[in-house]
């Protein structure tokens, strides 16, 4: 898997003054789109599109330092169908405009070629198991927010707080299946995965219930396949390592990958909110063979 992920990088390298396809990166790589940019995301910290853009304004500086061709013709060589689209694009990446760094030779920032590299450390062990699970519903609180990659996410911890113990009660009796009890879902999150990119969060819980009360939000969910991770430890850093490993070892070493579907996370924190037993649902498929 690595191996192809490296071969799309390549690709990116090879195409940079040309329209790059993500569906021919994602055939490069045998794997979906969706998952493509989902792994990409978690093992570069950073949007496919986005390193995309910084490549080529990275490779676009130094030809505006080196001055061979028109601002223009390196604008329209890397895709920007005028000089004032280019400018701004240029001078969010870099801090400065291209005429500016033409005639100054200013200092540039960079985005260097990435690679991937899978370090087998061995001193820990990931509990997982694969779950055929018959279709259901999500039932309770949705609110739009914004993705927060690091640390707590405001817009999340305000709605939820909102709630209220009482609502939260009355929407747990609805809980009939694993997971149990009340859950963060994330489900519709933006195909780039930007930071400060939209998703619908619900806190709520799943069900087989039919008859749910009129005045809660519910998210129907197919019948499908789904990637099931357990980790017990300090908390949260725990549960952020589970979400790091899980992209940045158990996908690239297993044969499967994401598919479209909610994000489903369980946790049980202690009475003094200092350790956590968690679970991580992830809907997957099966990964294409090359």
């Amino acid at each position: 898997m690595l191996e192809r992920l490296n071969q799309a990088l390549e690709h990116i390298e090879s195409h940079l003054d040309q329209p790059i396809d993500v569906a021919d990166l994602a055939r490069i790589a045998a794997t979906s789109e969706y998952h493509l940019r989902r792994l990409f995301s978690a093992l570069a910290g950073v949007p496919l599109s986005e390193y995309i853009r910084r490549r080529r304004l990275t490779v676009a500086g130094a030809e505006v330092l080196a001055g061979e061709r028109t601002l223009l013709d390196v604008a329209t060589r890397y895709g920007y169908g005028s000089g004032e689209a280019f400018a701004r694009a240029f001078r969010a990446l870099h801090g400065v405009g291209p005429g500016e760094a033409r005639r100054t030779g200013a200092a540039l920032s960079a985005q260097p070629r990435m690679s991937f590299r899978l370090i087998v450390e061995g001193n820990s062990s990931m509990r997982y198991r694969i779950v055929e699970k018959d279709e259901f519903r999500v039932a309770g609180k949705k609110a739009r927010v914004p993705l927060v990659y690091e640390g707590v996410n405001p817009a999340i911890a305000e709605f939820v707080r909102g709630i209220g113990k009482d609502e939260l009660g009355r929407i747990a009796t609805l809980s009939d299946q694993d997971p149990s009890g009340i859950v963060a879902v994330s489900v519709l999150l933006d195909p780039s995965r930007a930071e400060g990119s939209e998703l619908d969060y619900y806190h709520g819980v799943v069900t087989g219930a039919q008859d749910v009360p009129a005045d809660l939000d519910v998210l129907a969910v197919p019948a499908g396949t789904w990637a099931v991770f357990e980790n017990s430890g300090q908390f949260p850093q725990s549960l952020q390592f589970m979400w790091r490993d899980v992209f940045t070892q158990w996908f690239p070493s297993n044969p499967y990958e994401t598919r479209p579907g909610p994000e489903i996370l369980r946790v049980r924190p202690s009475a003094d909110g200092t350790h956590a037993d968690s679970e991580l649902w992830i809907p997957v498929g099966r990964a294409a063979t090359a």
